[in-house]
């Protein structure tokens, strides 16, 4: 088996469905810091650095065979840490394939400089603040390690342009800078995308107006959740925007890289020139005291929520609708965060891709009992034999990579049948993405359409921001 060069990397937190997982060797042990003694093995070790939010958890539902079960935690200590925690006893707890995590733990005030200075294990897992984001990150990429980024990576146009550095620093400093995209592993977008390829079928992107735009994604969160079967505790910071950042800038993220992943695919994008930003809009959602109290635990508003509290209302900007286009294609992306779902209903989500010869839509709401299901409508125009043909060849080759695929009619056009096996989860898209670095490891390279979609997304969030801003304070 060759040996691989692993460099110190940092992930910080939060193709197909079937990804190679390739056994990654070190010609070196990692250093283990707190004995000063080498490794016993050549396998990944994981640091986290400051785990805030759930995705660093989630990262470790999973066991892989090429990082070990022992982790290294830098943090303060607090809340966050213990929630963290605690979901790593869940998982290591569960009676259905138990993971083995062990946890080592340094938790004084100088946690940051101590992981960079110790570079204990090679992997550091950063998902909480994303205030500091962007200065780990930043850090950790001028201290020579790799990073891959919950997203988002900033939430200010201030942020990216530290962005901006830390890539430029990754280039000259040979890591890679990467974000977390799990949407790409949910098998309705990986078909929406796969049948957006073909021509016969799908047609030509239109280019839409901007009242009409021929891309749109949308989708309403809710503030109250259950993860791993718990109900979520959230710090109370994630309610602050200037430390968990809009939502104009947050889920958003998702829907910018879809949009780049699934028109443009593995297309080099140039911010400066392929994105024009031409409107934006946000507004609050409106908190009370007790739904803050159910879903943080706290009994209090914190002093630094103050500002955005009157009448004991708490408002969050949460929402926020932007219009742009991207290589001349007019798109409207848009999110709004309630706090809790109707009983019996959930999140829901709009995706439209509109081609000259059909319109591929997922939706998710109650019609869907609340799962994403993809619509292919086909344009009213054209010889519908020929168009049908077409798409029942398209759908044979679709079903070479992805058997058990099928269409049945819908009240537009067609519906696209997903069987269950394929319907991982969320959770569960975690281990697709790291499985995928770990590729872009072994290789030692990362392609350059993945930076250059990074570096467009970030740019589209933080424009967007600001001309929302720049409206509201008009």
């Amino acid at each position: 088996m060759p040996n691989f060069k692993l460099r110190n990397f940092t992930i910080t937190l939060k193709t197909g469905l079937f990804y190679l997982i390739f056994i990654v060797m070190f010609t070196q042990g990692c250093s283990s810091g707190n004995d000063g003694k080498k490794a016993d093995t050549a396998l990944v070790h994981l640091i986290m650095l400051g785990p805030g939010h759930f995705h660093a958890a989630l990262l470790q539902k999973s066991m892989y065979k090429q990082i070990d079960s022992t982790v290294y935690l830098y943090a303060p200590d607090g809340p966050e840490v213990k929630s963290y925690l605690a979901l790593i006893n869940q998982y290591n707890t569960r009676s259905d394939a138990p993971t083995a995590w062990k946890e080592k733990i340094y938790t004084g005030q100088d946690f940051l400089e101590k992981m960079l200075k110790e570079k204990n294990g090679n992997v550091v897992v950063i998902a909480g603040n994303n205030r500091k984001k962007t200065d780990y990150i930043l850090k950790s990429i001028d201290n020579r390690q790799n990073v891959l980024a919950d997203k988002p990576m900033a939430i200010t146009k201030a942020g990216f342009e530290k962005l901006k550095t830390a890539f430029a620093d990754a280039k000259k400093n040979n890591v890679l800078l990467y974000d977390i995209m799990t949407e790409r592993y949910e098998i309705t977008n990986i078909l929406q995308k796969a049948f957006s390829g073909l021509a016969d079928v799908f047609g030509e992107l239109k280019k839409g107006t901007p009242e009409s735009p021929a891309v749109t994604f949308e989708s309403v969160h809710h503030f109250y959740k259950e993860v791993s079967g718990s109900p979520l505790v959230r710090p109370a910071w994630y309610f602050d925007v200037d430390q968990q950042g809009e939502g104009i800038v947050d889920v958003t993220t998702h829907f910018i890289d879809l949009i780049q992943w699934e028109c443009f695919p593995e297309v080099v994008l140039n911010y400066k020139k392929d994105i024009q930003m031409l409107s934006a809009r946000h507004w609050p959602t409106v908190l009370t005291l007790g739904q803050f109290r159910q879903v943080t635990g706290k009994e209090a508003y914190p002093a630094f929520l103050r500002k955005d509290v009157k009448d004991s209302l708490l408002k969050v900007y949460a929402n926020g609708e932007m219009n742009y286009t991207i290589k001349g294609v007019h798109a409207r992306v848009s999110v709004i965060w309630k706090f809790a779902a109707p009983k019996g209903s959930g999140d829901t989500y709009y995706a439209k891709l509109e081609g000259t010869k059909a319109t591929l839509v997922i939706k998710q709401g109650e019609e869907q009992h609340y799962k994403p299901v993809l619509y292919i409508e086909p344009a009213k125009t054209g010889d519908q034999n020929n168009w049908e043909q077409a798409l029942k060849n398209g759908l044979d080759q679709i079903t070479e990579q992805y058997p058990g695929i099928t269409l049945k009619e819908s009240n537009a056009g067609w519906e696209v049948v997903v069987p269950e096996k394929y319907n991982t989860g969320h959770e569960q898209h975690f281990a697709l993405v790291i499985q995928k670095y770990l590729q872009y490891l072994q290789d030692d390279s990362m392609p350059d359409w993945e930076t250059s979609y990074m570096l467009a997304k970030y740019y589209t969030t933080t424009e967007a921001l600001k001309k929302a801003e720049d409206q509201t304070a008009q």
